[in-house]
């Protein structure tokens, strides 16, 4: 989910950086792009992830019926 989130702040980003726009308060393509970043480093991480163990658990749910 971040990694869809991540890809949807890089097209702004970069929509921004082509118009040479910026948004009050400082917010310029590079942000938007740093801030993209950040979340994919999260999704690396793992968060926002289902556990294995609850992914597990359906999956051998399904295998007996």
């Amino acid at each position: 989910m971040l990694a869809v989130v991540a890809a949807i702040i890089f097209g702004l980003g970069f929509l921004l950086d082509l118009v040479g726009a910026r948004i009050p308060g400082g917010f310029t393509g590079m942000t938007f792009v740093l801030l993209g970043l950040c979340l994919l480093a999260l999704h690396q991480a793992g968060v926002g992830k289902a556990s294995i163990r609850s992914g597990y658990s359906n999956w051998r749910g399904r295998a007996r019926r």
